[in-house]
């Protein structure tokens, strides 16, 4: 019986610590809340200005440079070191999913590959950001 009424005044004093906390952070005058409804308005422009700024980063060339082609890197590093040795490129060595299958890796699956690679690393900054932001406001809470 004693260990019931024990369990019963921690889960009591439990309750009282949660209620007391709460009512401290849960508590804000009317211009707190003014204060953030401004900022998350702000927070709504700012993001979509970056929005549209960004598709017109990406979509502009297409229409500023009709006509164009847009090769990858590798094709233009290959013309310089041949305009500037005078002969054609020779790569050093046979890229190794190549010598894996006997071959050259189909289009899809080179594009998986990179998909895979490309999801990887953003996993990685995102957690990287996440970990900075919750150690910036653990940090603060203090």
């Amino acid at each position: 019986m004693d260990k019931n009424k024990d369990r019963l005044t921690d889960v009591e004093k439990s309750v009282e610590f949660v209620e007391k906390h709460t009512e401290k952070n849960t508590v804000c005058s009317k211009t707190e809340s003014k204060n953030v409804d401004k900022n998350k308005k702000g927070n709504k422009k700012t993001v979509f200005i970056l929005v549209i700024l960004a598709i017109v980063i990406s979509i502009g060339p297409l229409f500023a440079l009709k006509g164009a082609e847009f090769g990858g890197s590798d094709d233009a590093g290959s013309k310089v070191v041949s305009e500037i040795k005078g002969k054609e490129y020779e790569p050093w060595f046979e890229p190794v999913m190549e010598k894996l299958i006997g071959g050259e890796l189909p289009g899809e699956i080179e594009s998986l590959l990179f998909c895979v690679q490309t999801g990887i690393g953003v996993g990685i900054v995102a957690y990287v950001f996440g970990y900075l932001v919750a150690r910036k406001k653990y940090s603060s809470q203090k």
